[in-house]
C-alpha cells in the first residue's frame, strides 16, 4: 500500500468485503461527512452507511474505526471507533455514529475519537494541505468483546485487538479542502 499504511506493521489479516452507500472505495467524502464541529461550511459529521460481508469463520464480533494517516499531527487522527459489534450484525445504517450512537446495535459502544467525543467526527483537512484518506475498517475479532472500557482511545482499542483480529474489510475515503 501507500505512504502511512496505517496495518503495515500489524500481522496479516483475512479480507472480507465492506461496501458503502455513502461513499465508494476511493472517492471523496460528501458534505455529510466533513466536519461542521471543526467549522468546515456545510460539513454535518453524520457517520457513513457501511455494509459487510464474508467475514472469516470464527468471528464473534466487529468493531469499526474511520482513522486519517495523513493528519498533520505525527500520529493521524481517529475520526471514530465503535466497539463489541455482534457478530450477527452486517451493517451500519447512515448516522449510526450521532451523540448518541442512535444507529448502534444493543451492546455496540463508541469510543472517545480524537476530538474527545464519543461520536463519529467528520473529516476537516487543514485547507491547502493536500488529499487525506480515511480508512474505514470492520475489524472481525475472535472474541464477542474485545474488553475495552468505554472511555479508552481508539489506540487502545486497537492494540487491544491486535491479538483478536482474524479480517479486515477497508474502505478508503478521501477528502482535501483547498487553500
Amino acid at each position: 500500500m501507500s505512504a502511512n499504511d496505517p496495518f503495515a506493521r500489524l500481522p496479516e489479516a483475512a479480507s472480507f468485503t465492506l461496501t458503502s452507500t455513502t461513499v465508494a472505495d476511493g472517492a471523496p467524502w460528501s458534505r455529510e461527512q466533513y466536519s461542521g464541529l471543526f467549522g468546515v461550511p456545510d460539513g454535518k459529521d453524520v457517520s457513513p452507511q457501511l455494509t459487510w460481508s464474508g467475514a472469516p469463520e470464527g468471528t464473534k464480533s466487529y468493531a469499526v474505526t474511520v482513522y486519517d494517516p495523513d493528519a498533520p499531527t505525527g500520529s493521524g487522527f481517529w475520526h471514530w471507533a465503535v466497539a463489541d459489534i455482534p457478530a450477527a450484525v452486517s451493517e451500519l445504517p447512515e448516522g449510526a455514529g450521532d451523540d448518541s450512537g442512535s444507529g448502534l446495535p444493543a451492546g455496540a459502544f463508541q469510543l472517545r475519537n480524537d476530538a474527545g467525543l464519543a461520536r463519529f467526527i467528520g473529516a476537516a483537512p487543514p485547507a491547502g494541505h493536500g488529499p487525506h484518506r480515511y480508512f474505514v475498517v470492520v475489524h472481525a475479532l475472535d472474541v464477542e468483546s474485545v474488553g475495552v472500557a468505554a472511555d479508552a482511545t481508539p489506540a487502545v482499542l486497537g492494540f487491544t485487538m491486535s491479538g483478536h483480529t482474524l479480517g479486515r474489510a477497508v474502505l478508503i475515503a478521501t477528502a482535501e479542502i483547498p487553500a
